[in-house]
């Protein structure tokens, strides 16, 4: 079920609580011998709502009005919030073993023999705040996988190859909105790409004069 917030978005002040930067995170990966990648499951609906607040996430349907007891997805703050909480929890794990953005998380360690001691740890933090993991999308004691969109592995990074597909697949662009979308699919790789703001020039060049576009 999607519920539209924007009259109440618009009602709520700006969270401006810092998200971590993924280029920071996928880089720390490096020289690990072991990983292991966690998805938390629904992630935003396992933060409860306070009784007082919850009238304000109710909707009606042709059974009834019905409010939210957890946070639900749509609120201008609820990544942030999340984000609070998960730093919170983890703080004093964060960095020294473990990476958090929202609701993905990355268990990393130098040593093989420290990476049960490390997801031991990781487990107890979760177990105590009651936080629930989508085993789907958990890959644990791996050498290398997909975290935050790259290609994690021991001596760094790589590019993911299905976001190379997804260029390599794409059609030329024949309207402004599929310009859009292949100039920012090249900007997701831009890191893997020689010159890549020299080679990207003529895409923004054709974007700036968005009403001549051919």
């Amino acid at each position: 079920m999607c519920i539209d917030f924007q009259n109440l978005n618009k009602a709520c002040p700006k969270d401006f609580y810092p998200l971590p930067r993924i280029d920071q995170l996928v880089d720390s990966t490096s020289d690990c011998e072991l990983l292991s990648m966690m998805d938390a499951s629904q992630g935003y609906h396992q933060i409860m709502l306070a009784p007082k607040d919850r009238k304000k996430v109710s909707f009606v349907t042709s059974e009834g009005t019905f409010c939210y007891v957890a946070m639900p997805f749509g609120l201008k703050n609820a990544g942030a919030t999340y984000q609070r909480l998960i730093d919170k929890i983890f703080r004093p794990q964060i960095d020294r073993y473990i990476e958090v953005c929202v609701d993905d998380m990355l268990v990393k360690s130098k040593k093989v023999q420290e990476h049960v001691k490390d997801l031991e740890e990781t487990f107890s933090v979760l177990r105590k705040y009651k936080l629930k993991l989508n085993p789907a999308k958990c890959a644990f004691r791996v050498q290398s996988g997909c975290f935050l969109g790259f290609m994690v592995i021991q001596r760094g990074i790589e590019t993911n190859p299905l976001k190379i597909k997804a260029i390599i697949d794409m059609k030329a662009p024949t309207c402004l909105n599929e310009a859009q979308r292949l100039t920012g699919r090249i900007a997701a790789l831009s890191r893997f790409i020689f010159k890549s703001a020299e080679k990207s020039l003529p895409f923004f060049k054709t974007l700036r004069n968005a009403k001549t576009f051919k």
